[in-house]
C-alpha cells in the first residue's frame, strides 16, 4: 500500500489529486488493474468530477452547504457535523481502472481530495491490484 498527506488550507476544499495517484501508478509499473484511493477520515471524503472549469468543485462545495448547512441545530457537540454528514455523502473510497499503466479516467476526470473541516493535514491511501489475465 502507498499513502501520501495532503495539507488543506480551508474549511471546506477540493483538491486535485490525479496527479499524485498518476505518480503512484507510473511507479508500481503495472500495465492492467485497479487503484483503489481511500481518504481515512471521517470529515473527508474522495470523489471524482469534472477538473476541466474550476467552477465546478466550487458549485460542488456550495450546493453541499446548502443540502448540509454547518449550523442546523446538530447534536454532535464538535461543531463539526456537517463535514461528517457532507464525507458521508460523497465516501472514503473511489476505484479506477489502470489500462496501458494509466489511470482511466475520462476527458474531463480528475480525483479530487474533499476536505470538510480544514484546514488540516490529512492522509490518503492507495492500493494498487495488478490484472492477473
Amino acid at each position: 500500500m502507498n499513502q501520501f498527506s495532503v495539507k488543506t488550507g480551508a474549511r471546506f476544499e477540493m483538491i486535485d489529486i490525479t496527479d499524485r495517484m498518476s505518480a503512484i501508478v507510473r511507479e508500481s509499473s503495472i500495465r492492467s488493474g485497479i487503484c483503489y484511493v481511500f481518504v481515512p477520515h471521517t470529515t473527508a471524503a474522495v470523489t471524482i468530477n469534472e477538473n476541466a472549469d474550476p467552477s465546478v468543485p466550487r458549485d460542488i462545495l456550495a450546493e453541499l452547504d446548502k443540502v448540509v448547512p454547518l449550523n442546523d441545530n446538530y447534536r454532535h457537540m464538535e461543531g463539526n457535523a456537517a463535514a461528517h454528514i457532507k464525507a458521508s455523502m460523497l465516501g472514503a473510497s473511489e476505484t479506477v481502472f489502470i489500462e496501458n499503466g494509466v489511470l482511466v479516467l475520462g476527458t474531463w476526470q480528475s480525483i479530487f481530495f474533499c476536505e470538510f473541516d480544514g484546514p488540516r493535514t490529512r492522509r490518503v491511501l492507495v492500493q494498487i491490484i495488478k490484472n492477473e489475465s
